[in-house]
């Protein structure tokens, strides 16, 4: 799958090397059976091979029933330097014993920690990726600045409490990390990096295109996508809705993002918030 976007359909070993620190970020895209986009944080995302993608799993969740189902999937990993990669890949097997079940449970997290390790390990075959980049902190930094001064001074009110206050806040913070995804034309996950996006209001994220300008502008209007937003505390908050297009705020240009979807991804207790979901009472044990 060499294509613009992602021109290498190999890691090479400068790649491998710098993907195999266990402290960076790694996102995973999946697709819901809906057709729609879906992130999960996965820290343990890393090359195993030129051709092959692997991660540990020691948690529950969503996305490890997304890639049973339609195993096309999307990635995106940030080292600490602030060099990142994004690529396509393809769920082939899960594994539960093996070197990279070895490694993984031999790493200072798991190997000291008594609650839990590593019991799955998936892997999944490289389609595509992009090369190693640094995030352009500059373009970032103005990006930010100019969504700070649209949202600042755009007038309107959102007709639906979609994002709580909380949510709102943690997704304006100009420190978290953001992420967006969608799904392309062959049915794999995009996630692109979105730092400067921030909430609008209630029911809309905004995003200056000042920097990632030629990856976002190419995201059709009234694409479902997904915005993933993350603090290095571990705190994250995951949202979905449809691209709305371009939109003039306080003269800044944004693409905008109107929200119908909101899901809290952090432990103990990963569930959607809205819609909200209605508590069943018990009436058989």
């Amino acid at each position: 799958m060499n294509t613009k976007r992602f021109p290498y359909d190999q890691f090479s070993p400068s790649d491998i090397s710098d993907l195999l620190p266990a402290m960076k970020i790694g996102v995973l895209g999946t697709v819901t059976p809906e057709g729609l986009p879906h992130m999960t944080l996965i820290t343990t995302l890393m090359a195993s091979g030129p051709k092959e993608v692997v991660w540990g799993q020691f948690m529950e969740g969503n996305s490890k029933e997304y890639i049973r189902t339609n195993p096309k999937t999307g990635f995106l990993i940030m080292g600490l330097d602030k060099s990142f990669w994004i690529g396509q890949a393809e769920y082939t097997r899960s594994a539960h014993e093996g070197k990279d079940y070895d490694f993984y449970n031999n790493t200072p997290l798991f190997r000291y920690n008594s609650y839990f390790g590593v019991h799955t390990v998936h892997y999944m075959d490289l389609k595509g990726q992009s090369g190693k980049h640094p995030l352009p902190m500059n373009q970032v930094t103005i990006a930010a600045i100019k969504t700070l001064i649209g949202r600042t001074l755009a007038f309107g009110k959102s007709k639906k409490a979609v994002m709580n206050r909380w949510t709102q806040d943690f997704i304006s913070k100009l420190d978290n990390l953001k992420f967006l995804a969608y799904i392309d034309a062959s049915g794999y996950p995009v996630l692109l990096p979105v730092i400067q996006a921030q909430a609008l209001d209630s029911e809309h994220v905004a995003y200056s295109l000042s920097a990632f300008t030629n990856e976002l502008v190419a995201i059709p209007p009234f694409t479902p996508v997904a915005v993933f937003s993350m603090a290095l505390t571990m705190q994250d908050v995951l949202v979905r809705g449809t691209y709305q297009g371009t939109r003039r705020l306080g003269g800044v240009k944004c693409g905008i993002v109107q929200v119908d979807w909101v899901y809290n991804s952090m432990p103990p207790k990963p569930q959607q918030i809205y819609p909200e979901v209605s508590i069943q009472t018990i009436t058989e044990f």
